[in-house]
């Protein structure tokens, strides 16, 4: 089995990076020495980097405050023949690593994501979870634990560090015209989703997200400073 290295980039993440590390433990006897964990430790204040080095994973520290630059930190020091990204919230379906391995031993697919079920559901988060879907269908773009083989990733340049929101989304576009052009095509795990965090919700509300989405796109095409300060104060200031 080729050997897959998983990134996790992470920026304050003690309470909740446990969680995920323990989630990957039937991964780990599954896979074993072809497993490998990597923190990307994005200039974090607290106890997030002894908590990986704790759990066995290895830690890349990464300065520059994007998400886009930590995933590429940990892909950096990876030797993962794949290379999977997931974020530090979240908890991996037991069989999803093997799942992966297994998908891009086919030589048709040029990588994919699991997809994502939410931590806990409501009206207004199954709503904004509905609404995200036909857009999943029409592109093929998913979430979760997104995957694909190191030389797609080198031959890429990685995620643009330019880009603090929806890199992950210009990621997977790239991978799937590169993919295209030999004709391979992106697949979605759907039996083996990611869990993904609520905190967002717990923290502005279940029906925050239309709001915000249409502050934002205000604000980008009044004003790309304000556009910069709103997605800085949402996805990494707070």
């Amino acid at each position: 089995m080729p050997r897959l290295s998983l990134i996790i980039p992470a920026y304050n993440e003690a309470e909740r990076l446990p969680s995920l590390l323990e989630s990957l433990e039937p991964a780990r006897m599954a896979l074993g020495p072809e497993l490998e964990v990597i923190v990307a430790d994005n200039a974090s204040s607290d106890a997030t980097s002894a908590l990986a080095l704790a759990a066995g994973a290895r830690v890349a520290r990464v300065d520059k405050r994007a998400i886009a630059a930590a995933r590429n930190g940990g892909a950096a020091i990876a030797t993962g023949e794949i290379l999977a990204f997931v974020d530090a919230d979240s908890r991996v379906h037991p069989r999803a690593l093997q799942a992966i391995a297994s998908r891009m031993s086919d030589p048709s697919v040029v990588g994919g994501a699991t997809g994502v079920l939410m931590e806990r559901w409501s009206a207004g988060i199954a709503t904004v979870y509905a609404a995200a879907l036909p857009v999943v269908w029409l592109t093929g773009f998913d979430s979760g634990v997104v995957f694909c083989r190191r030389s797609d990733f080198t031959a890429l340049g990685g995620y643009d560090e330019s880009r603090l929101v929806a890199e992950d989304v210009h990621f997977l576009a790239r991978l799937k015209r590169l993919g295209a052009q030999r004709g391979q095509r992106l697949v979605r795990l759907r039996s083996v989703k990611t869990v993904t965090s609520t905190r967002k919700f717990d923290r502005y509300g279940d029906w925050h997200y239309f709001r915000m989405a249409g502050a934002l796109v205000w604000s980008g095409l009044r004003d790309p400073r304000e556009f910069e300060r709103r997605v800085r104060d949402y996805w990494y200031t707070r």
